[in-house]
């Protein structure tokens, strides 16, 4: 397959190493805004670089991988599915609902493949949690926990492209909440501090953020994050139900020390960053749509399931705007 790749930053570079060394991938073409950065991916995975997506797309691939600015997602997705090409898009397609879901009539409207960048849907842990919960195991489930704690906030100038915390970083969790309970979110109810770096109030946003989630069949679930965990990323899910209770994340690198007596011991070396951690998930997820776009495998993530996380989202920040319970069938956040 000839793999067309737009955006050459962190994530990008990540999957063009992934995408340049799979067996299905016979050629990879990059371009990024900043020619000198794919020029540079390209020499360091063998890769075609080329001057602008404008050239991505002339150069007959069989697919797209986008990994490029959030704020150019939404007209990339457009052009692959005008093009008819499977296209693969990090998360978010659009930082609103209007972008996403008319991002998501063109593909429905062409009638062709998009598969969004939720990982975690990948990772063995994860993966693990959602057979025991669907199988029963932990019998009536009533209490979720979610966490997902960065170790050092982002740049400065990123803030204000990424959407907010509830978009940017709990919307993953947002996704794993659903995708291992089988379960739908019916009511938020969040708050967020900025109290940290004077950049998160500039921006608008918040450093640390909480989420109380009411789910349909009436389980709790929180969902918590920061910007500021000195310790170390840590990542985890808890699912309690009324015959057992298990934990996603919890290993010898959880950056969190016990004050038990008899507690283990510290973490030797806690995951430094996001890519370290899912660097075995965010690999699977591409091999996924390879196979997705070879009409291998239904897609494990569409447009329509990654909405779903991005409305939960959306009514956070309505919540901790408003300082009120948000209901997920609330007007704006069902038409957008």
């Amino acid at each position: 397959m000839r793999i067309g790749l737009i955006g050459t930053g962190r994530i990008g570079s990540f999957h063009a190493g992934v995408l340049s060394g799979h067996r299905d991938v016979g050629a990879l073409v990059v371009a990024d805004a900043d020619a000198s950065r794919a020029a540079e991916v390209a020499r360091r995975t063998g890769a075609t670089a080329v001057r602008s997506a404008d050239e991505v797309f002339s150069g007959g691939v069989d697919a797209v991988v986008i990994a490029s600015a959030t704020s150019s997602h939404a007209a990339l997705v457009g052009r692959a599915a005008r093009a008819g090409l499977p296209v693969f898009c990090e998360k978010p397609v659009s930082l609103d609902l209007p972008g996403t879901l008319a991002a998501l009539r063109e593909v429905e409207t062409a009638g062709s493949i998009l598969q969004l960048g939720f990982m975690r849907r990948f990772d063995a842990g994860y993966t693990a949690a959602r057979e025991r919960v669907r199988s029963g195991a932990l019998g009536r489930l009533h209490t979720v926990r979610a966490i997902t704690s960065d170790p050092a906030p982002p740049p400065a100038a990123y803030l204000p492209l990424s959407g907010g915390i509830y978009r940017d970083c709990l919307v993953h969790d947002f996704d794993m909440v659903r995708w291992v309970t089988g379960r739908e979110v019916v009511e938020v109810y969040a708050t967020g501090s900025d109290a940290g770096p004077a950049m998160f109030r500039e921006a608008g946003d918040v450093d640390t953020a909480a989420a109380l989630l009411t789910l349909d069949d009436g389980a709790l679930a929180t969902a918590t994050a920061t910007r500021c965990n000195g310790a170390g990323y840590d990542v985890r899910l808890e699912l309690a139900g009324d015959l057992d209770q298990i934990s996603v994340g919890l290993d010898d690198r959880t950056p969190i020390t016990s004050t038990e007596p008899h507690g283990p011991a510290p973490a030797g070396a806690p995951w430094p960053g996001f890519l370290e951690r899912f660097a075995p998930a965010y690999a699977a997820e591409l091999d996924a749509f390879l196979k997705v776009a070879r009409g291998e495998l239904a897609n494990p993530c569409d447009g329509r399931e990654a909405l779903h996380a991005l409305r939960i989202a959306e009514a956070c920040e309505l919540s901790r705007r408003a300082h009120r319970p948000v209901r997920l069938d609330e007007d704006e956040l069902v038409t957008g």
